[in-house]
């Protein structure tokens, strides 16, 4: 690919990769520091909700005072821009419109601004990068399509699992082998019962908001991963929510491979994840019958077949996404991007919901999200991830219990509800 040639060659002609940050957290503030060390990559401009936040970052990261620019109008973003100045707005929309700005990367993890963003990038045709994967599992589909028809960049981003899943699930197929699992660490027991209030203490401490680390905690962030790789591969849930056993390297041969084989799967060729020792690793299991690919195999090693382990120890998350960026900039390569659903991430009750109850969304005291495949999932009525927060819940729901279109009222307002309709009726669901 020779990404860092052409970085050093844009360098060079004193026109780096410039890039827009929509959502300056922990991830988005990280990502900046980052490609702060990248030769041929610039931070150009960054939206939050909370400007000083942004503008505190650039200032981090070696930005001048008297060179940033607090704005919220298009065309004086644009003029700064050519003056050399770095913007920061708290308006997210603003960014696409930044003509300067190579790519954007949306990294606040609210569905419905993502949802925003991404349309409003693939309509001016300016690559956006997701960090902010909720999103895509609801409407990444719809969005994948649209972007190809627009001669437009759409992709989720390197650095996250589902990003370096993909990685390893296209060189397997690239060497000839059959793919039976791909699978993630999850480093904590899922806590089904985790709330913002109880873990408060501990995501200030980590400089998280706590909606961010409960969607960890509650095992959210994993189906949510999972799924975006089971829509960019084909692969599935063997099971509502997945197995997720504790299970250490040596011995996930032994496990992520089908019954009739002695594992634990009913097929092949599913997701999965482990709380064992394996995170922040991700890993394929795959196998061949082939004689002389294991052949090969045992010359290089030692493996005798008919499965194998293919193992990264780890993901780095927003370390990694300046790779997504180079490769949609000086490529127009997409990392992962899905054009049909394989899998939902459908919405389960976190405790007791009473009729008339208005919920909240990821990662609040309400609410968790637990893979399914999409047919049994459509089937069910379940109501998307992405579009559940602010429903009022037509009926009584128990804690545990899936909640659907028959008890929940869901809201009708918001952009990625409209878009979803859009990506059901590409799906074949009027």
């Amino acid at each position: 690919m020779e990404l860092l040639r052409k970085l050093d060659a844009r360098m060079v002609a004193g026109n780096p990769v410039r890039t827009g940050i929509i959502g300056c957290g922990q991830m988005g503030s990280g990502l900046a520091h980052t490609i702060s060390n990248i030769r041929g990559m610039q931070v150009q401009a960054i939206a939050d909700i909370e400007p000083e936040r942004a503008r505190k970052t650039l200032i981090d990261i070696g930005i001048p005072v008297s060179n940033i620019r607090v704005t919220e109008k298009p065309g004086e973003a644009n003029d700064f821009l050519r003056r050399g100045k770095f913007i920061v707005t708290p308006d997210a929309l603003l960014m696409t419109e930044l003509d300067l700005v190579d790519a954007n990367v949306e990294a606040t993890g609210v569905t419905d601004v993502g949802a925003r963003v991404a349309h409003a990038s693939i309509e001016q045709k300016k690559p956006i990068i997701m960090l902010n994967v909720e999103t895509d599992v609801t409407i990444g589909a719809y969005l994948s399509q649209l972007a190809r028809k627009n001669n437009a960049l759409y992709t989720v981003a390197s650095g996250d699992e589902p990003g370096v899943c993909k990685m390893l699930y296209e060189q397997a197929v690239l060497a000839g082998f059959e793919v039976v699992t791909i699978g993630k660490g999850k480093n904590n027991p899922i806590d089904f019962d985790a709330t913002p209030e109880r873990y408060e203490e501990e995501a200030l401490s980590k400089e998280m908001n706590p909606k961010i680390l409960v969607s960890f905690l509650d095992g959210t962030k994993t189906m949510v991963e999972m799924a975006a790789v089971s829509n960019s591969t084909g692969l599935v849930a063997d099971t509502p929510g997945m197995h997720g056993p504790k299970v250490e390297i040596d011995d996930l041969l032994q496990y992520y491979i089908p019954e009739s084989d002695g594992g634990i799967l009913s097929q092949s060729g599913c997701v999965d994840y482990s709380t064992g020792a394996i995170a922040p690793g991700v890993f394929v299991i795959v196998r061949s019958y082939d004689e002389r690919i294991r052949k090969d195999m045992r010359f290089i090693t030692k493996a005798e077949g008919p499965y194998y382990l293919l193992f990264r120890p780890y993901h780095l998350c927003d370390l990694e996404t300046p790779q997504s960026i180079a490769e949609a900039v000086l490529l127009n390569e997409v990392t992962v991007a899905a054009e049909t659903m394989h899998s939902e991430v459908a919405t389960v009750a976190k405790r007791d919901i009473r009729k008339g109850e208005k919920i909240k969304g990821i990662g609040s005291a309400d609410i968790f999200g637990r893979i399914y495949r999409y047919a049994d999932a459509r089937a069910a009525g379940s109501v998307p991830l992405g579009i559940a927060e602010n429903g009022i819940a037509r009926s009584d729901i128990q804690k545990g219990e899936l909640i659907t279109s028959h008890n929940l009222n869901i809201d009708s307002s918001t952009f990625i509800y409209n878009l979803r309709r859009e990506q059901d009726k590409l799906m074949g669901h009027a």
